[in-house]
């Protein structure tokens, strides 16, 4: 194949199941393409911790956080419809949200992650997190604003993204519920179909169930199930911030769209306007608060947040990063809890998709994102 060195893709390979064999994660599920043409697709490992159950090329994973990635471009589309704009104050679309400092945050600063609250993963201990409008009223009377939007990047586990689901819901000109507004505005016109918000009952025989290896302190209760993390079984969830469940199939779809700058087998979506934009970076030199915790746990160098808007990008300088260091500077993506990522480099014109099993700590991913994403990089000549 032009342009493509198989050996090194042999190699991402044998590092993966290296990976799996010293029980690092359980499997994955990895797709890789330039230029719109696949270039690895493979599912290698298993589902649980015993290798019982081999992983299938259309397993079904809780995305967790990638579902923010979702949130955040259809954000991006209601500002190119008009709806409101980045510049366009929070409280001028939710009234609700009053009390300063946070009553300035705008959201380019939502998108972004510095609108001035702290980070929190629920916004009231104990809570269901299943429920848009529960969770809006909850991070509305419990989470404040710490210091002025724009000053400090802390990413925002939760509350950013149930406000900008509440405004989309509300701005909605159809009047439709968030999984409904999702579904027919991203999934279907991207036939991503086995990706839901909510684990939509036709795909839970191909669900991998999230193995947390002790890895997140935090319940994600749902009030139709029990179970410390039963969200991610619920097919009747609006969690815009961890809710969704996706194959990789349908990630590399969602990251091709973004690759052509919006548009995919002849639906747009996002002008390439947008998406140029989007993917540079907004954060300047300030760190992401959480991010910079985890650095200072592994004695490791603090990198700058580079968010751009909607997005994690790579940005310039050699230091610990998801998408490892030969990615370009505009290289884009989200990822999902030691688990889960998606990143388009326009330089290498490459999409890459993972989902894996067993989930890792941050430290731990992140060495195994970096590593992977710059071998699959590598093989690109």
């Amino acid at each position: 194949m032009a342009g493509i060195w198989k050996e090194r893709l042999d190699t991402l390979r044998e590092v993966i199941l290296a990976d799996i064999a010293r029980q690092d994660y359980f499997g994955v599920v990895l797709t890789v393409g330039r230029g719109g043409e696949k270039v690895f697709e493979e599912a290698l490992g298993a589902e649980d911790a015993e290798g019982a159950k081999p992983l299938r090329l259309d397993n079904v994973f809780s995305i967790f956080s990638v579902t923010k990635a979702f949130t955040n471009v259809l954000i991006l589309k209601a500002i190119e419809e008009g709806r409101f704009a980045l510049t366009t104050k929070v409280r001028d679309v939710l009234p609700e949200f009053t009390g300063a400092p946070r009553e300035d945050a705008t959201f380019y600063h939502l998108l972004t992650h510095t609108a001035g609250m702290p980070g929190v993963w629920t916004p009231k201990p104990g809570m269901y997190l299943d429920r848009l409008q529960e969770l809006f009223e909850a991070s509305i009377e419990h989470v404040a604003g710490e210091v002025p939007p724009g000053s400090r990047c802390d990413y925002s586990p939760l509350v950013n993204h149930v406000l900008m689901g509440t405004a989309l819901v509300r701005t909605d000109p159809k009047g439709r519920n968030y999984q409904t507004l999702l579904h027919e505005d991203l999934f279907a016109p991207l036939k991503m179909d086995d990706t839901s918000m909510g684990l939509r009952p036709d795909l839970d025989a191909r669900h991998v169930r999230p193995d947390m290896r002790g890895t997140v302190p935090i319940q994600h209760l749902s009030r139709n199930l029990p179970g410390d993390h039963a969200l991610f079984e619920d097919p009747a969830v609006e969690a815009p911030h961890v809710g969704c469940a996706s194959t990789s199939h349908d990630l590399y779809r969602f990251a091709e769209m973004l690759r052509r700058e919006g548009e995919l087998d002849g639906v747009r979506i996002l002008s390439p306007a947008t998406i140029r934009l989007a993917r540079k970076v907004h954060t300047g030199d300030m760190p992401n608060e959480l991010y910079k915790r985890v650095a200072e746990n592994a004695g490791w160098i603090v990198p700058p947040a580079n968010q751009g808007i909607g997005f994690q990008v790579r940005g310039t300088g050699v230091f610990h990063h998801l998408f490892g260091q030969l990615a370009s500077a505009e290289t884009f993506g989200n990822y999902g809890a030691g688990s889960t990522m998606f990143w388009i480099d326009p330089a290498a014109d490459v999409s890459f998709a993972l989902c894996s099993a067993g989930v890792m700590t941050q430290a731990r991913n992140i060495e195994r994102c970096q590593k992977l994403s710059d071998l699959a990089l590598s093989a690109m000549v």
